[in-house]
């Protein structure tokens, strides 16, 4: 019985993708970091949608946690075949405004936790007939962004990797797509925390969870290799690739001052 894992899946964009997949009769791995949460979307999900719904509550910037969840799923016999690695955070502000150690911390949630799991649970996902891995970026992946610089770069890093091992697998049954979603109404501000300025720009243009992830899986079935959410993200990206990078930085530090 193949069963799809999910990072980061008790709330925002990470819910509703779980959503979108217990919809289309996938049994569900979920995990995050808060149990009382994964509880709630566990039930919600097993009960609407008559799926086997199994959680583990791990904090991904451990750097022993993606073992841990590979070991959960091999000591379970769980036959993974999609793979999401979704969990992520930004924190806003100057390089030195926060403890390295919390830098640190946000690039094992954001880069290195998702490359051990696609590591780790590669050989599974390659046993099983069709697989799916669906690394989650962000529209920061294309363009510096200051006030946000570690984490447009983490994204940056996963937009590359994913494009690369997609290429790599691509005469296998193992897709790799990568979703850059752009502003969405969950708590990435909050957590981030996001200036003023910065608050009403994503009220703006802000997708909802449930529509971005919608798109991610219609995308990641469909196998796409890059999927930007909504046709102003799509508009921002273009501008990224065509203007020079000294405006794109300038128009971005504006914004996150």
């Amino acid at each position: 019985m193949a069963h799809a894992l999910i990072t980061g899946a008790s709330k925002g964009i990470g819910k509703c993708i779980a959503e979108e997949l217990a919809i289309r009769g996938y049994n569900l791995l979920l995990t995050s970091r808060s149990e009382e949460l994964l509880k709630e979307v566990s039930s919600h999900l097993s009960h609407t949608y008559n799926v086997v719904v199994n959680y583990l509550v791990v904090d991904l910037s451990n750097h022993k946690s993606a073992e841990q969840l590979y070991l959960w799923c091999k000591s379970n016999n769980f036959n993974v075949n999609i793979l999401v690695n979704n969990a992520g955070y930004g924190l806003s502000g100057k390089f030195e405004k926060y403890p390295l150690e919390q830098n640190l911390d946000m690039m094992q949630v954001n880069m290195v936790s998702p490359i051990q799991l696609c590591h780790l649970l590669l050989p599974i996902l390659r046993n099983q007939t069709k697989s799916y891995i669906l690394n989650v970026a962000s529209s920061a992946a294309y363009q510096p962004v200051p006030g946000l610089s570690i984490y447009a770069a983490s994204k940056s890093f996963i937009l590359n990797f994913s494009r690369g091992l997609r290429q790599e697998l691509k005469n296998s049954n193992v897709s790799v797509s990568c979703v850059c979603p752009g502003p969405t109404d969950t708590d990435f501000i909050i957590r981030a925390n996001v200036g003023q300025r910065g608050l009403k720009v994503a009220h703006r243009v802000n997708l909802s969870p449930q529509r971005v992830a919608k798109i991610a899986i219609n995308g990641m079935f469909a196998g796409k290799a890059e999927i930007v959410t909504g046709f102003r993200n799509k508009i921002s990206v273009f501008f990224a690739w065509l203007l020079p990078k000294f405006i794109l930085e300038h128009i971005a530090q504006r914004i996150y001052r």
